[in-house]
């Protein structure tokens, strides 16, 4: 399997908040997703990808380089798109390209026109006149008009309406339809990513807390949904959290399958990758 990221062993630590020993990698022709709660250490670790802060430990690999001793021709592999514009208000779509192809050596304008079309980009507006979701798409078209190897966002899609989300997914999806191409992309929209990842990479408190293919986590766990007298008789070792309400209570199976076969009575609902995130935080309070 060819590997277009991979991270072994990161890890940073700030005194107050410690991103620790983690360790994943995305194949070409692939979606990761990485989730967490705020301050899980998402975007921690997209900044020592892209060598905004400089890693305590760790190897970080785009495309096979290293990402520290082959800087250069790293980032101009790597299309990076954040949460919020990172272009001046009084800049037109046209200066953004002009201003970017002087700074790429891969840089296609034609891609670039192509993008501002498809996304109905006007060009005589300035970037202040642009809503979140034109904000957004300018962004994108500009990181795919880079002619990247990876994209990496960070809650790129964070505030913007289905409609415009789901047109930027569809753009992902036919980015890695080249299998040299990757995304890695943080993001709370859980739901998001559940339409579009292959694999998903849960941080929590600085650590992988959950990894694996997305269908597969899907497919593994479980929401148990039952009264509080089965859930005390329930083997604790095979629940990753619950929670107790007053009209019944509700648990998070490891392995629905095993479960199943040791308590067949009880009834285990599918999970939503939301349900994994929450449940974990509660078993890690418990």
């Amino acid at each position: 399997m060819k590997y277009v990221l991979e991270i072994e062993h990161l890890s940073k630590d700030y005194g107050s908040f410690r991103l620790d020993d983690v360790s994943f990698s995305v194949p070409g022709g692939t979606i990761m997703g990485l989730i967490g709660e705020n301050g899980a250490g998402k975007s921690t670790t997209i900044k020592c990808i892209l060598n905004l802060i400089r890693r305590d430990s760790g190897e970080i690999r785009v495309l096979g380089m290293d990402s520290r001793k082959e800087e250069r021709a790293v980032k101009e592999a790597v299309g990076v798109v954040l949460d919020e514009s990172t272009f001046h208000d009084t800049l037109r779509a046209p200066e953004v390209g002009h201003i970017l192809r002087r700074l790429y050596k891969n840089w296609s304008q034609s891609r670039f026109d192509q993008y501002l079309d498809q996304f109905e980009l006007p060009r005589k507006k300035t970037v202040k006149e642009y809503s979140k979701g034109m904000k957004a798409k300018l962004s994108i078209a500009a990181a795919l008009s880079v002619q990247p190897r990876l994209l990496i966002l960070d809650e790129a899609t964070s505030g913007l309406d289905p409609v415009v989300r789901d047109e930027i997914l569809d753009e992902f999806l036919a980015f890695i339809q080249d299998e040299d191409h990757a995304v890695l992309i943080s993001s709370h929209i859980t739901s998001d990513l559940e339409k579009v990842a292959d694999y998903v990479t849960y941080l929590h408190r600085g650590s992988v807390a959950v990894q694996g293919g997305k269908d597969e986590l899907l497919e593994t766990y479980g929401r148990l949904v039952c009264g509080r007298g089965d859930l005390e008789r329930v083997d604790r070792a095979l629940l990753v959290g619950s929670r107790v309400g007053q009209f019944g209570c509700e648990a998070l199976v490891k392995d629905k399958r095993a479960f199943a076969r040791l308590y067949p009575e009880l009834t285990v609902d599918p999970v939503s990758l939301e349900d994994i995130m929450v449940f974990t935080v509660k078993g890690d309070a418990e």
